[in-house]
């Protein structure tokens, strides 16, 4: 193994940023309090939350109100599609979404479509772009209640043209709900959404906080118990020095993030261009020019992507093999097959603000041979 491991998953988690550090132990002095309650102690704890609140709100460009924070990322995801269908369950019970969304908004509707309802994919190309024209015609049928799209792809970076699904959204009077994991913190999202989602550890944040953003005018009700708390969107108490830390360093990430991305886009770049050229019979993965800077997939043909990955690991690179949400199972990537891409050997790296290019070269001078050696176990020979 490698002496020094390198971390090439951050569409997964980025590392801990160092403001996230900072504002979680300074939050745990006044953060344990409930900070519904009167006394000192929970006034504390209220001051820290608003804050929090506010300044998520302000780097998001939403208002306060209208943000809540849940459990996780997936969690948000969740309570997102299950009450914007909720909210509109008299105008009809079908979702539509693109077949490239994240496991938990597919999860989401699977629960939906068991309860009776129907759930509507709108497929991709092979670059993993949304067909606008199959879009706009599912969201203006009969009995659209609500519609999810992906910012942009976790597992193939591919950015989604959310201004123009909005857009026809709004001229089907059906809301839409962003999936914006990769975009928020990296970049701003376009406009036109209702409902929106994050999740912390993306951007360097804390482990165990969502964002469920819900904008004024939109019909949503919330598919949980009811709960005070939150603005009664997601129930219980939430774990409020992760909630400071991810606030803080979200502020920190977008303040950084023109620069990080003119950091790594050259090396995602680097990267492309020489796995293309130096590893046989290997196809990237994603769209070329309309992707996150961060973020590059490819596949290679007569590998074994489990294999891969932990042949990768053994060397000190941590990397996303297959789907980025079912690597425990054996299926292949949803998002690899709507697109009709090779799936084998897929790997996905995304890099992050402790990423060098000195990392990246050594990672790029060591796979081929990693390539090579499991085809030559596979007995796959003169590639």
């Amino acid at each position: 193994m490698s002496a020094s491991p390198v971390h090439l998953d951050a569409a997964t988690a980025a590392p801990l940023h160092p403001v996230a550090r900072q504002a979680l132990l300074a939050a745990l002095d006044d953060g344990w309090a409930d900070p519904g309650k009167l006394y000192g102690a929970g006034r504390r704890a209220r001051q820290l939350l608003d804050a929090a609140r506010e300044a998520a709100a302000a780097t998001l460009g939403v208002r306060a109100d209208e943000l809540s924070f849940t459990p996780s990322g997936t969690a948000a995801a969740h309570t997102a599609v299950l009450g914007g269908l909720a909210g509109r369950r008299r105008v009809g019970g079908t979702l539509v979404h693109s077949a490239i969304e994240h496991s938990a908004v597919l999860h989401a509707a699977e629960q939906h479509v068991a309860h009776g309802g129907t759930a509507v994919p709108v497929p991709v190309d092979r670059l993993g772009r949304l067909d606008r024209g199959a879009w706009s015609a599912a969201v203006g049928a009969p009995g659209v209640a609500f519609a999810a799209l992906i910012g942009a792809s976790h597992e193939v970076g591919t950015v989604q043209p959310v201004a123009e699904a909005a857009a026809a959204c709004a001229a089907a009077r059906v809301p839409l709900y962003v999936d914006a994991a990769q975009l928020v913190g990296r970049s701003p999202v376009p406009p036109g959404w209702s409902v929106l989602t994050a999740s912390a550890r993306k951007w360097g944040g804390p482990p165990g906080v969502g964002l469920l953003v819900v904008r004024k005018g939109t019909r949503w009700v919330s598919p949980w118990p009811a709960d005070e708390r939150e603005f009664g969107r997601t129930p219980g108490v939430v774990n409020l020095p992760t909630v400071v830390a991810a606030a803080a360093s979200l502020r920190a990430a977008a303040a950084d993030a023109v620069a990080e991305a003119a950091r790594l886009a050259p090396l995602v770049d680097r990267i492309r261009a020489r796995v293309t050229a130096e590893v046989p019979d290997v196809e990237v993965v994603g769209d070329p020019v309309d992707r996150l800077p961060h973020l590059v997939t490819f596949s290679c043909l007569y590998v074994d992507g489990e294999a891969l990955l932990h042949a990768l690991d053994r060397r000190g690179f941590a990397v996303s093999s297959g789907s980025a949400c079912t690597s425990s199972t054996l299926r292949p990537s949803h998002v690899l097959e709507a697109m009709g891409v090779l799936s084998h050997g897929n790997v996905r790296v995304s890099l992050h603000r402790e990423t060098t290019s000195e990392q990246v070269e050594r990672f790029l001078d060591e796979l081929p041979g990693i390539v090579a050696g499991l085809r030559a176990e596979a007995g796959v020979v003169g590639l």
